[in-house]
């Protein structure tokens, strides 16, 4: 009888372990040697923190390089984005198009961009486009161009609706960053999500996440696509719960 019960609990253990695997690291944080970690106080704040990490190797622990960099993410917060993460996620709301919210999640950092020709802009090591007048991001989820960044003029029958003006008659993107969400491009999922200058603390974004001037030209400086970077933005209570099965660094706290 014991034999039979212990066998029932084998065949038990192997079935739950069949149905529900335990989580794994996402590959991407294992390839990459710089993080780049922002963390807000709940899925409704506006203000967040970001810290960057590197490391020599995969096989290495995270070590924090630069300062802790005051934020300020989407205007309603942020939401589970499309990136480089599970997609089955417990809880927090889901990033629309328009939503005004951040995208939360693991997300490739590939490009930048600015309003200076690319040989004035020398230290940026990610590749480079200049922001001219007809630069465009397309946040039309109609349009076959949807989520594509692009020059006006190159498309010969450009028929979206609305789009992100990329030289823009402010400073916010003098200087930035593309964030890799929705990467596939699906209909309303969400678009032209980038690291950028910000309006202030407390003053949100459409979606994106921003800075001071001088923190994001010191990250500009700072990445390198040979290291394969990535940003993870969640939430306190997210980042708490899935730091030690995606192996992030210790969250730094301010003060």
């Amino acid at each position: 009888m014991t034999s039979i019960l212990i066998i029932q609990l084998l065949v038990n253990l192997l079935m739950t372990n069949s149905f529900h695997p335990r989580p794994a690291q996402p590959e991407a944080i294992v390839e990459s040697r710089q993080l780049v970690v922002v963390t807000a106080k709940s899925w409704e704040a506006v203000d967040g923190e970001l810290q960057c990490y590197e490391r020599g190797s995969s096989g290495e622990a995270w070590r924090a390089v630069g300062e802790l960099i005051p934020v300020a993410v989407g205007r309603n917060g942020l939401a589970w984005g499309a990136g480089l993460h599970e997609k089955a996620i417990e809880s927090g709301p889901v990033k629309k198009e328009g939503d005004g919210k951040a995208p939360a999640g693991i997300f490739g950092l590939s490009s930048a961009f600015g309003y200076v020709a690319k040989d004035r802009a020398a230290g940026i090591k990610l590749p480079y486009t200049q922001a001219v007048a007809t630069l465009e991001c397309v946040d039309d989820p109609q349009s076959p161009y949807y989520n594509k960044i692009l020059d006006r003029k190159s498309v010969n029958h450009p028929n979206w609706k609305s789009s992100e003006q990329m030289l823009r008659r402010d400073e916010l993107y003098r200087w930035g960053v593309v964030v890799d969400h929705n990467a596939a491009r699906e209909p309303g999922c969400g678009s032209c999500i980038f690291l950028h200058i910000w309006k202030g603390p407390g003053q949100g974004t459409a979606g994106c996440t921003a800075m001071e001037r001088s923190k994001i030209e010191w990250l500009l400086s700072w990445l390198d696509p040979k290291k394969k970077p990535v940003l993870v933005q969640l939430p306190r209570a997210e980042f708490d719960r899935l730091g030690s099965v995606w192996k992030l660094p210790e969250r730094i706290r301010k003060g």
